[in-house]
């Protein structure tokens, strides 16, 4: 656990599955992203039975090995029945010390924030990175908000000594933006689950981020 821990202070791209908007499937992308050079897959789903997405889970987990943390989103039981890496949640889901009674010291608990302020205080409360957005107005999360702009992202970074991980609205044409303003990592979803080659977009995406951080 503690290498797929230092994974996060390298991480670029960030998988989010979708299967609602996924061309050839969630399993399909996962394993593209992953052979593309992914190292953090978050598997989100919100149609599914608990049956079906431990079954799912456990096969992206045995996918993600030990190239990629496997993160589970919101659900910490689906996370614990499949021994994913740890979980992602939101500011309205089960609060981050009980999930952290639940998963124990070592699983990554990701945050979701869209402030300085729920930025500190995620940190203060154990969380491993925050994912904080939206960035661009977004079609993909209908309850995200307006775009809070890649110029908010700095303040944050210079608040928190934690990884951020940027999402919401962000595609190839903005995301160096999004990189200059301080961001580690970023998620685009529907620009690139809802694309014929997976692993080129993935890997397109790697490429911009570490020219840009460089």
């Amino acid at each position: 656990m503690e290498y797929k821990r230092s994974l996060l202070k390298i991480i670029d791209f960030y998988l989010v599955t979708d299967s609602g908007l996924s061309k050839k499937g969630t399993l399909s992308d996962v394993e593209n992203a992953v052979a593309a050079g992914c190292r953090i897959i978050q598997y989100r789903e919100k149609s599914r039975s608990t049956k079906d997405m431990i079954l799912e889970a456990a096969q992206i987990k045995t996918l993600c090995g030990s190239e990629a943390i496997f993160l589970v989103n919101d659900r910490v039981d689906v996370a614990l029945a499949v021994d994913a890496d740890g979980v992602h949640i939101g500011q309205d889901d089960m609060h981050i010390s009980t999930a952290r009674n639940l998963l124990g010291p070592n699983k990554i608990i990701g945050l979701t924030v869209h402030n300085v302020e729920e930025a500190l205080k995620a940190e203060q409360n154990g969380a491993d990175y925050v994912g904080l957005g939206p960035i661009f107005d977004t079609t993909t999360k209908n309850d995200a908000g307006d775009g809070i702009g890649p110029e908010s992202i700095r303040a944050v970074k210079d608040a928190i000594n934690i990884p951020i991980v940027a999402i919401g609205g962000i595609n190839k044409q903005n995301c160096e933006s999004v990189i200059a303003g301080g961001s580690d990592s970023l998620v685009a979803i529907s620009a690139v689950v809802c694309s014929d080659d997976v692993a080129r977009e993935t890997k397109e995406f790697i490429d911009i981020i570490r020219q840009n951080k460089t």
